[in-house]
């Protein structure tokens, strides 16, 4: 049988050398190269969901794909694709980075310039153990998860448009359909989830910025549970802490966390720090709400741009949610959707605060009534991303997916909102 190798390779030159000499190696079967952290994530994830079996023996990571580092994306691939053998392509080939390789979960390193013999002896030796822990696997493939939890980023076009309100009831409408999940304040100086949800817990995100290999005790030690079974993960009380949390951080933390939950819902607020972006650039889905006035959509727009500039996500692969929507406003999501260039949810969240504002001020949020439309249109929006287990007949009675209550303005082909 061939074996499979995907290279990653950000650099035209070392593409060509790269991919010509894999193609040189016995029973090599190399595939179409990617040339981001993105594309390669993004690349094993739809073969994962395909079939275990679909995924490459080997990825071949070179010094230089970016944004994403090497080490770290070594790590997020060891972690989420475990029968995938990686390895680094470097001109360091020194003892410590050797080591660090190995630490992230490399399964080899080959040094620059490439060497026939060496390539293709690391090759043999990482698809033969890929090959041995998909034989290892095979009976038991029910423990094997593949791509790994799914993550939602919510961020905000600008302060006061809902985003926390709107991450907190993602969350409680995945767990209370059966999904094990983890709610995460990434917004670190002015984070709000805890007083949304009246609890108080001395540990943070911060304890965990700091631990470079998070095991699953550490991780039970971190998070709060909270009465309605979701992992609170919180942010800082003293919001200067939040400066220790690095985007390398955010990158174990996120990934700690995939490997644990099978949804994990992160706010990351309305400031873009590098912490937020690495979250934003490592999630499954990246939510962007914005309310429909000119502010807040021009704050939208500035924020795709952003993140498009600085290699975190592109127009494309993010989703506006229209909060405080009303039929009578002028900006409608159509308009919306023009003026940013991303997808927009086709559930907008009504504009009705009455129904939340004593939930709000007693911290209890999560005692929102089942008969709000405000929580039936996010609770649709929890339907609509895929973050529900839908029971059977659920759909029907409408009660996990909020059909009263949520507006689709895709379905109004008359311009009525």
């Amino acid at each position: 049988m061939p074996t499979r190798i995907l290279p990653a390779v950000g650099d035209a030159d070392a593409v060509r050398s790269i991919t010509t000499l894999l193609s040189q190696l016995p029973d090599a079967e190399p595939v179409a190269p990617v040339v981001d952290s993105t594309q390669l994530i993004d690349t094993l994830a739809r073969l994962a969901a395909e079939s275990v079996d679909e995924l490459p023996e080997v990825v071949v990571v070179h010094e230089r794909i970016g944004p994403v580092p090497a080490l770290e994306l070594i790590r997020e691939v060891a972690l989420r694709f475990p029968a995938v053998g990686v390895i680094l392509v470097t001109s360091d080939a020194s003892p410590g980075l050797f080591q660090a390789a190995m630490d992230y979960g490399a399964r080899g390193l080959v040094a620059l310039p490439l060497s026939y013999e060496e390539l293709a002896s690391r090759v043999q030796a990482v698809a033969q153990w890929s090959v041995g822990v998909r034989r290892h696997l095979g009976a038991g493939a029910d423990v094997f998860t593949g791509v790994g939890g799914t993550v939602v980023t919510v961020s905000g076009a600008k302060g006061g448009v809902g985003t926390t309100l709107t991450a907190i009831q993602l969350a409680l409408a995945a767990q209370a359909s059966g999904r094990s999940t983890a709610l995460v304040d990434m917004d670190l100086q002015t984070g709000d989830v805890a007083s949304y949800l009246d609890v108080q817990f001395r540990r943070s995100v911060v304890d965990l910025a700091a631990i470079t290999d998070i095991s699953p005790r550490v991780l039970a030690d971190a998070v709060f549970r909270h009465d309605t079974g979701i992992a609170l993960l919180l942010a800082p009380a003293e919001g200067e802490r939040g400066e220790d949390v690095t985007d390398r951080a955010t990158r174990q933390i996120v990934s700690a966390l995939r490997s644990r939950y099978e949804v994990v819902v992160i706010d990351c607020g309305a400031q873009l720090n590098g912490a937020g972006a690495a979250a934003v650039e490592m999630a499954d889905r990246a939510l962007l709400i914005t309310t429909p006035d000119v502010v807040a959509v021009r704050g939208a727009k500035r924020a795709v741009r952003m993140w498009d500039r600085l290699q975190i996500r592109k127009a494309e692969e993010t989703t506006i949610v229209v909060n405080r929507y009303s039929r009578g406003t002028e900006i409608q999501p159509p308009l919306i959707q023009k003026i940013t260039g991303t997808a927009v949810a086709a559930t907008a969240v009504p504009a009705n605060f009455k129904e939340l504002q004593s939930v709000v001020d007693a911290g209890r949020i999560h005692e929102l009534e089942s008969k709000s439309s405000v929580k039936q249109a996010l609770w649709g929006l929890a339907g609509e991303l895929g973050l529900v287990k839908v029971p059977e007949g659920a759909q029907k009675a409408g009660r996990l997916r909020g059909d009263r209550g949520s507006v689709s303005f895709r379905r109004r082909k008359d311009g009525g909102g």
